[in-house]
């Protein structure tokens, strides 16, 4: 097969196929490491989610596929990516340690010894390799649990999918650890233009040696469903007795996991909740597996195939646990532009009108175009009734660009009280009921910058209702408003607000209020659509007026902040950074954010190393400066490592406050000590032009931050 076109309904298989994925890992998450008889024990026949979430916290299995995919952003999308790149991007998105995957030890873990290896210069694919790790480490699951959006990318195109997933596969697995990737990923591409299960898993063993024991397996049980079709619990007796967890080596190998994937597929017969369910029942890396089948059924069924009741608990939303905060609250149909987008330009082919702006990102940031689409979008109200009953659902009702807008419905209102639909910009631990892969975020939006919306109240609505903008500080528990507009029925109504210049403020939310001046058990019915914020930033924060996050024991966050390595932690009203050797790097802010001004007061401990930073775009990608050595002020560069740019002689003390201040505007960056200027300097080296801001020391040192301020150049 080769790839000529795109599927006339890409996008939409692709949101499909990703919300599969999300609903698998959801699925399986908390009998994760169960057995079939555990499982069969506690719960007989699954037909539905087991358990309830508030939000489903991060997960590695979508972790991975979301910021390894980064990497055909951050060097190419063609096929000459290659492992070694797609291993720095490793390095620049997992914090070290914590998050992100499975930490269970170097040798235990596969992607915790990969991680080790790229940390320590052994590169991709020697990082994952069996020659370097042993075939044990390297033929472990992570090779095709992660792997779901190179088959998402490459549509009716396996054997292209397959050198996707190869590479990405290889920084940390081989052999059939590798292999296992290839076939997902093949048989996900496989799914856009079959009409049949059996047809996928035909296209995904094309794609690996006919002799590996993967293959071996793969057609062994198509050769027993063949001669036992009826039933599929007898079908996993036979994959536990010739491909069971005890025949193979290590915590979670590949082969087993592998097989009760064929299994559920075949007997699922290509329905979505099937064969989600038949793969949850089998136990072993619930999960994992459920995740993958998720994928390849949702893009084979499309949207109309995936019950409203996988998909409502979910909200669109997405957690995650990266280094970059604000990406760790992504909502499903943007997670769905960034890999389409990858889509059309590896097949070299311009998106559909009706897409072309969302895929590039010149839209609105949230546009609600997808089928079901939400944007995570919730409500709340004043009102203190409890039999009101609020809704949010997509429509083809109205639309002010598109075709689509979001549809909010209040089923009984009253005169005076404020009733809001809004997007959460920042989350907290009382968020969620789960503390799964460590999740910690920076807000979505900071004061100094804009929202904005159309809405449009329902021609049907007879009240007179009024509606402004809104933010939330959830630091304050005090929402802040735009100006107040009043509605006129079936008309679209711009709003916009804004924000004003806040100090120690953490905005949680932003949205629409609607507050009706007359009425009593009245409906209120509005369409939403276009709802976008941006802007650069104006705020300071007062470290002293923060706060520690609590997850668990072992999990707690600096309030608004993510970081690599290190101990940060909040201590006599200061930001308080230290570590070991490597350098410690804490971050809060916007990748998205281009030129501004960062300024922080540091207090400098123990150690000859205190820095800030700015256009953070990773562990790996950004600058830094401030003290290093006895007497000098360095400008530096990390490109996988800390360069010198620029550096003066200056005399700083421990335990003195000194203002530091980095200005960033284009590729000139200056840096300013106690408000003279110190440092100027021009990269015209691929400079970094966007990312976060953050805190920085290393080889031993330890710092306070006692404030900081973000504003305009």
């Amino acid at each position: 097969m080769t790839n000529h076109s795109m599927p006339e309904n890409y996008v939409e298989k692709v949101y499909a196929g990703w919300l599969g994925k999300v609903i698998g890992v959801r699925h399986g998450g908390n009998i994760e490491g169960w057995t079939y008889e555990q499982i069969e024990r506690t719960y007989g026949e699954i037909s539905t989610y087991l358990h309830q979430f508030i939000n489903f916290a991060a997960d590695d299995d979508t972790n991975g596929p979301m910021f390894f995919l980064r990497a055909l952003e951050d060097y190419t999308h063609t096929t000459g990516i290659t492992p070694e790149q797609i291993g720095l991007t490793w390095l620049n998105y997992a914090p070290d340690g914590h998050g992100f995957y499975w930490w269970g030890g170097y040798g235990v873990s596969t992607e915790h010894t990969a991680y080790m290896n790229l940390k320590s210069g052994i590169t991709a694919p020697r990082s994952g390799s069996i020659e370097q790790n042993g075939a044990a480490v390297a033929e472990q699951i992570g090779g095709q649990i992660f792997i779901d959006v190179w088959g998402l990318i490459t549509p009716g195109n396996p054997r292209l999918a397959a050198e996707y997933a190869e590479k990405a596969a290889s920084v940390s697995h081989d052999g059939n650890g590798k292999y296992g990737g290839m076939f997902i990923a093949a048989c996900i591409a496989s799914a856009f233009v079959r009409k049949t299960i059996g047809e996928v898993i035909r296209d995904g063993l094309q794609v690996i040696p006919e002799f590996c024991e993967l293959s071996r397996m793969i057609r062994h049980v198509m050769e027993f469903h063949q001669l036992h079709q009826g039933s599929w619990r007898e079908a996993f007796e036979f994959v536990k007795e010739n491909y069971g967890y005890h025949l193979y080596p290590g915590n979670c190998h590949i082969i087993p996991n592998s097989a009760v994937i064929i299994l559920s597929l075949l007997y699922g017969e290509g329905d979505f909740s099937r064969t989600i369910n038949i793969c949850n029942m089998c136990g072993w890396d619930t999960d994992c597996n459920v995740a993958n089948v998720g994928t390849i059924t949702g893009v084979l069924n499309g949207l109309s195939g995936i019950d409203e009741s996988w998909r409502q608990p979910l909200h669109d939303f997405l957690c995650c646990s990266s280094v970059i905060g604000t990406l760790n609250m992504m909502d499903l149909p943007w997670c769905t532009a960034y890999i389409a987008r990858f889509g059309y330009a590896i097949a070299e082919l311009e998106p559909p009108e009706r897409w072309k702006s969302i895929l590039e990102g010149t839209s609105a940031r949230f546009h609600f175009e997808l089928p079901g689409s939400t944007h995570a979008f919730r409500t709340d109200s004043d009102d203190p009734s409890r039999n009101i009953t609020a809704t949010v659902g997509n429509s083809t009702e109205e639309a002010y660009s598109g075709e689509r807008s979001l549809k909010v419905t209040f089923d009984r209102v009253k005169g005076g009280y404020g009733y809001r639909v809004f997007h959460q910009t920042y989350y907290r631990p009382e968020d969620f009921n789960d503390s799964r892969y460590d999740p910690a975020f920076s807000p979505l939006l900071y004061p100094g910058q804009r929202v904005e919306s159309q809405i449009k109240l329902a021609s049907y609505i007879s009240i007179p209702v009024k509606a402004r903008m809104f933010v939330k500080d959830v630091n304050e528990d005090r929402r802040h408003y735009g100006p107040t507009v009043e509605l006129e029925p079936d008309t679209w109504t711009h709003l916009a607000f804004d924000i004003p210049k806040l100090g120690n403020a953490c905005i949680g939310q932003a949205g629409i209020e609607f507050v009706p001046s007359a009425g009593r058990n009245s409906p209120l019915v509005i369409y939403v659509d276009d709802v976008d914020y941006g802007g650069t930033p104006e705020y300071s924060i007062d470290f002293g007026r923060e706060r520690m996050e609590y997850w668990n024991p072992v999990h707690m966050e600096v309030s608004q902040c993510t970081y690599l390595r290190g101990y940060w932690t909040l201590e006599n009203g200061a930001l308080s950074g230290s570590y070991n050797g490597e350098p410690a790097e804490c971050y809060t802010g916007s990748l998205e954010w281009r030129d501004y001004v960062m300024k922080a007061v540091v207090q400098p401990k123990t150690g000859l190393h205190h820095l800030i930073q700015v256009r953070v775009q990773g562990g790996i990608h950004s600058y830094a400066a401030g003290f290093s050595g006895e007497s000098k002020l360095v400008l530096y560069k990390n490109e996988n490592g800390y360069r010198e740019l620029a550096v003066v002689e200056c005399e700083w003390e421990f335990d003195c406050e000194y203002e530091l201040e980095i200005r960033a505007a284009g590729n000139e960056l200056t840096v300013t000590l106690d408000g003279i200027k110190r440092i100027k300097y021009a990269d015209d080296d691929h400079p970094y032009l966007h990312g976060q801001i953050g805190f920085a020391n290393m080889k031993g040192s330890r710092t306070y931050y006692k404030r900081f301020a973000v504003s305009q150049p």
